[in-house]
């Protein structure tokens, strides 16, 4: 059962702790395909926006926008015989972070800046929407144990998982399956990893659900 013969590029995503990196590791681990992560440890300002949001959200952006359009830039200008592809972050997925971080003005700059990278990133051939309760996401936030993360205010997760939400429930650009994260703990449960994979080869709609029952 290989889910990349039907999509050849698959994107994982969801908020901080909703286990997306987890996932595509997994993944890239499972089949042979190229892993492209967003490597967020490698952002110098990151560890500092979640103490001074005001100073460091700009660059803190600026960073990552440039650093995914690099990314994709080389994806897009990929063989089309080269091996498959999981990613754990997608391009249009960025101005979700910028709205909650940045004022107005450095918003519009920073749009202005998006909209031109935009234009060269390929379109997934599925997106995997890790869908987290908010109790979920504080407790592996904790869980994880990054230092800087321990300063992420439960609000900023609220507002952060209720954005995610909203955009996900206007995206159309790609098929969407919908995962409630609640109960899927594909790290302590070796089944729900399977059952996973046994979903997505099912997957024939634009946007699907997947909420899994252990109980």
């Amino acid at each position: 059962m290989n889910i990349f013969t039907k999509f050849p590029y698959i994107v994982v995503e969801g908020p901080i702790g909703s286990g997306k990196t987890t996932l595509a590791k997994m993944l890239a681990d499972k089949f042979p395909v190229d892993y492209l992560s967003e490597t967020a440890e490698s952002n110098p300002f990151l560890p500092r926006i979640y103490q001074d949001a005001q100073r460091y959200g700009l660059p803190t952006q600026l960073f990552f926008l440039f650093q995914r359009a690099n990314q994709v830039k080389d994806l897009s200008q990929r063989d089309m015989f080269a091996k498959p592809v999981i990613a754990d972050f997608f391009l249009e997925k960025d101005p979700i972070f910028a709205r909650l971080n940045l004022d107005d003005e450095e918003y519009a700059l920073y749009h202005q800046i998006y909209q031109h990278l935009q234009l060269k990133a390929p379109k997934p051939d599925l997106v995997i929407y890790l869908q987290t309760p908010i109790d979920a996401l504080v407790e592996r936030v904790e869980a994880r144990n990054v230092s800087y993360e321990q300063e992420i205010p439960r609000e900023y997760l609220e507002r952060l998982a209720n954005a995610y939400s909203e955009f996900f429930h206007n995206y159309d650009a790609s098929p969407v399956l919908i995962v409630n994260n609640e109960k899927l703990n594909i790290l302590k449960n070796d089944s729900s990893f399977d059952l996973l994979l046994n979903r997505i080869m099912q997957i024939k709609g634009q946007r699907e659900f997947f909420n899994p029952n252990f109980e």
